[in-house]
């Protein structure tokens, strides 16, 4: 199956895809390009593992519709910027589809436009399911139509790691697209006999038979009783609009219509706890340990609970409040959620206590709460050829902007067996 992967980063998805099957997963196209940086480290370190590709380090919108049609790709996959959707942004500050990072769905549609894949794995925060906040749900809803618009099927879940086995609470929305002549896509209907006028044609499909269910187990019945079924208008513009609606964390669009319910996972699988990824303490430099008191005080500051009067643009005075956090990681657990900031001091930066040391986790350790090889970002290959180090704050970038590999693993497992 050849693949085509946009916003490619470091390649998780190659990673994950060819940790499934290397000999029926071949990436054979990639882009990969950071807006605004003239040092393109991302693309140098996916360039130095896959020179075997044809690795496109330019904007996407910069690719020719002529260019996409060359490409016989079988799959696409990606995980496309979040920014305009991620809890990383205050509500205030939000963009949705309509940001600057939101609109590049529209490559993706464009892409699948020209090439007609039969497949898309897609990979996005999942606050993309309420945005934006006063019309939540409706720039998901429109994603669903434009799929449905170029005659696809879209199922999707939200997948906490953690839940699955994996060292991180990493919540992600999982997209799986496929073509409505695939094999696969026309079994479904003849499997479910799906009536049209029935709210409930696929439940069976999202509690037991659907790509997610079959490789992530789920409780087969409604968290709290949520469900909901719609019917999509034919017109993006008038979903835009008028969509009022709701997005539970699993689902299925076809045929115009989705189907969605709140589900838990079974908790059959143990996480794996942090202690169990962390490097031994010979093995960690020494520019990791925090022994600055200033240092810790400021740590201390930022997980404890406090309350700041602000004042915002136009002149009216507040309260911004934030509760306490533990005051180190629970190393029994697994891992908090990385984010791109963890190598700098704020409070979402993990802070380990370990033998009455104090310090922050090191660019291997990040590496392996995203299931990537050790070392995975050290080294990345220049334009002249020439191969140099990669820093360790860039490092630990790469991570927090990065997915957990086996999570796509396992959709690549159970994707082998549609094929």
């Amino acid at each position: 199956m050849k693949i085509l992967e946009l916003f490619a980063g470091v390649g998780g998805f190659r990673v994950g895809l060819e940790h499934a099957n290397s000999n029926l997963y071949k990436t054979c196209w990639s882009n990969q390009w950071e807006p605004g940086k003239k040092s393109q480290d991302a693309f140098e370190v996916y360039n130095y593992h896959y020179p075997d590709s044809e690795n496109i380090n330019k904007n996407i919108a910069e690719i020719s519709d002529k260019k996409f049609k060359s490409m016989d790709a079988d799959i696409i996959v990606g995980g496309f910027p979040c920014q305009d959707y991620s809890v990383a942004r205050s509500k205030k500050h939000e963009m949705g589809i309509e940001g600057k990072k939101g609109v590049l769905f529209w490559e993706i549609i464009r892409a699948v436009q020209n090439i007609k894949p039969k497949y898309l794995i897609l990979e996005n925060v999942d606050r993309l399911l309420k945005s934006p906040s006063s019309q939540r749900g409706r720039d998901f809803a429109i994603m669903l139509a434009a799929f449905n618009e170029l005659d696809y099927s879209v199922e999707w879940r939200v997948i906490n790691a953690a839940e699955y086995g994996f060292r991180q609470r990493r919540r992600r929305v999982y997209f799986f697209v496929y073509r409505n002549d695939t094999p696969f896509a026309k079994q479904s209907d003849e499997m479910f006999e799906i009536d049209v006028e029935s709210k409930d044609s696929y439940d069976d499909y999202i509690f037991s038979k659907g790509l997610f269910a079959r490789q992530f187990p789920i409780i087969k019945s409604p968290n709290k009783n949520r469900k909901a079924y719609y019917e999509l208008s034919d017109d993006i513009v008038n979903i835009s609009d008028n969509f009022s609606g709701v997005v539970w964390n699993t689902g299925i669009m076809r045929h115009g219509r989705y189907f969605t319910i709140d589900t838990k996972p079974t908790g059959d699988e143990e996480p794996i706890p942090l202690k169990n990824t962390l490097q031994s303490e010979n093995e960690v430099p020494e520019s990791f340990y925090i022994t600055d008191e200033n240092k810790l005080k400021k740590f201390e500051y930022l997980r404890g609970a406090k309350k700041i009067e602000r004042t915002s643009i136009d002149g009216h005075k507040y309260t911004y409040s934030e509760g306490s956090m533990s005051a180190f990681e629970d190393l029994e657990l697994p891992s908090r959620t990385m984010l791109t900031s963890e190598g700098t001091i704020n409070r979402s930066t993990h802070f380990i206590k370990q033998n009455n040391k104090y310090r922050l986790i090191t660019p291997i350790e990040a590496e392996r709460l995203q299931d990537f090889d050790d070392n995975w970002t050290k080294v990345k290959k220049l334009s002249d050829g020439t191969n140099a180090q990669v820093s360790d704050r860039m490092r630990m970038f790469f991570m927090g902007n990065a997915l957990v590999t086996g999570v796509i693993k396992r959709i690549g497992l159970e994707l082998e067996k549609i094929i």
